[in-house]
């Protein structure tokens, strides 16, 4: 009798912890139906960390205007039911690749307002059904191409106040699919491109020409570019830069699936086609995939990363072909992706 009152004391106080309110925070529930939905928000000053006892029901989270200053690893994990996650405002400089463990409900997550020079793309696949990702007003550089393999679900995306200077031409092939590889329906997106320091390359002007053409599938938020022709120049209008000769890129791998033992070498090679000349890059990016997943983790190797050890060739204007060696094929050799890139000179 004295064990089963031990273990009811056991239960509630549990309970009780999971259903209260971290200190420094506000709880709400808000009446949808015949459902309550809570909410929960963080805006104090002296909130430094990212709270970890979050009531497990809470669907719409705000912490906002801390000092919070980074997302540790498997951040959320309890918090399955959450739908919408904003940390905005905060001085939040690095986001762990698993910060997002478990966020398989989530639709929304805005990181506005923040101090991010990068953001693990690779984390989306965590939020399946991710659909609004906000990162406005950040630090980020670029959007690397191996974002595209994470980008499919995303129907709303702020890159706008950023540092951007170039784009990747995957990213074009997800934003507008050539009519052969539509799969059927093609999704609609917003993107928020504007206030960044482009440079005028063909990538960024086939976005700018491919949205304003009639059933776009893209549409920006604002149509007011501005690139540069070089890093030390200042910026002028992208409709006002001579870009009429850019012929969009396109890759052709030998192969985009190999099996081959571990410890053993492989060539890989693609062809790229474009106007002016695509540059060719490789690169190397992790899988996180289950059964890699336990060979990896103890590794030291700062992915993604380009690969150096290539060969190139340019038989004519406007095609380039590159091959590349693996020696001693291993776990971290999963995913490598062959980029090319466009960069005219513009007078």
């Amino acid at each position: 009798m004295m064990y089963l009152q031990l273990l009811l004391l056991l239960v509630q106080f549990h309970l009780l912890i999971v259903d209260a309110c971290p200190p420094l925070c506000v709880c709400n529930t808000e009446k949808t139906g015949s459902a309550d939905l809570r909410l929960v928000q963080c805006s104090d000053p002296r909130i430094s960390t990212v709270a970890i006892n979050i009531p497990a029901d809470t669907v719409k989270l705000r912490l906002e205007k801390t000092p919070v200053s980074r997302v540790p690893r498997a951040a959320f994990y309890n918090l399955s039911q959450l739908l919408f996650l904003w940390l905005t405002y905060n001085s939040i400089a690095s986001i762990h690749p698993s910060s997002f463990v478990n966020l398989k409900a989530l639709r929304e997550l805005r990181l506005d307002g923040n101090l991010l020079s990068t953001f693990p793309w690779e984390g989306l696949k965590d939020m399946p059904r991710l659909q609004t990702l906000g990162l406005h007003n950040n630090r980020l550089s670029n959007l690397p191409s191996h974002a595209a393999l994470f980008l499919h679900n995303i129907t709303y995306l702020d890159l706008s106040s950023n540092r951007m200077i170039v784009l990747s031409p995957e990213l074009l092939d997800l934003w507008f699919p050539l009519p052969e590889q539509r799969p059927g329906r093609v999704r609609r997106r917003i993107l928020g491109l504007h206030d960044n320091p482009w440079l005028c390359d063909c990538q960024i002007a086939l976005v700018m020409s491919l949205s304003m053409s009639l059933g776009s599938p893209v549409v920006l938020m604002d149509q007011l570019l501005t690139c540069r022709k070089s890093m030390d120049q200042s910026v002028f209008p992208l409709n006002h830069a001579d870009l009429t000769r850019c012929m969009r890129p396109s890759i052709q791998p030998a192969a985009t699936r190999i099996i081959s033992p571990l410890g053993s070498n492989v060539i890989l090679r693609c062809d790229a086609t474009g106007y002016p000349t695509p540059t060719v890059t490789w690169i190397k990016i992790s899988p996180y995939s289950d059964c890699c997943r336990r060979n990896m983790i103890d590794s030291s190797e700062q992915l993604p990363q380009n690969l150096a050890s290539f060969m190139q060739g340019s038989p004519q204007v406007g095609v380039r072909w590159s091959i590349i060696s693996l020696n001693g094929l291993s776990y971290r050799d999963a995913v490598i992706l062959c980029s090319a890139l466009c960069l005219p000179e513009i007078e």
